[in-house]
């Protein structure tokens, strides 16, 4: 597996960790809908959340600057998508958890609520 993917895939798993401390229900990971991936779903209270988590060794670039509105539509499609599959009746929301670091020396950044659902329809 190539390093940028490991990297991923552990702060993926700190993430997950972090947000099971913040009192979240992990329901699913790496879940695929059609195209599109959502990398953490959860619950919280009447709330299904789709996060996204974005993984850097360091702050040379904003890991948040890669979530564009591309991505934010492509993260709705899937959550949509999902939400409808499952017939579920909670709230969305959409968080981002953002890992900095390696193993040995990390932080984390928590955004709940990170964006809305643009108003129009998904492809």
């Amino acid at each position: 597996m190539a390093q940028h993917n490991e990297l991923g895939k552990w702060g993926e798993q700190v993430a997950y960790e972090y947000l099971l401390v913040q009192g979240y229900t992990m329901v699913e990971r790496d879940t695929r809908q059609g195209h599109f991936e959502i990398d953490l779903i959860a619950t919280k209270g009447n709330r299904i959340i789709f996060i996204e988590v974005k993984t850097r060794s360091d702050l040379k670039v904003d890991p948040v600057q890669s979530i564009n509105s591309r991505k934010i539509g492509r993260i709705c499609a899937a959550a949509n998508s999902y939400v409808k599959q499952h017939k579920l009746p909670h709230e969305v929301q959409f968080d981002i958890v953002i890992v900095i670091g390696n193993p040995d020396n990390y932080t984390i950044e928590h955004i709940p609520d990170a964006f809305i659902a643009p108003m129009r329809g998904y492809r």
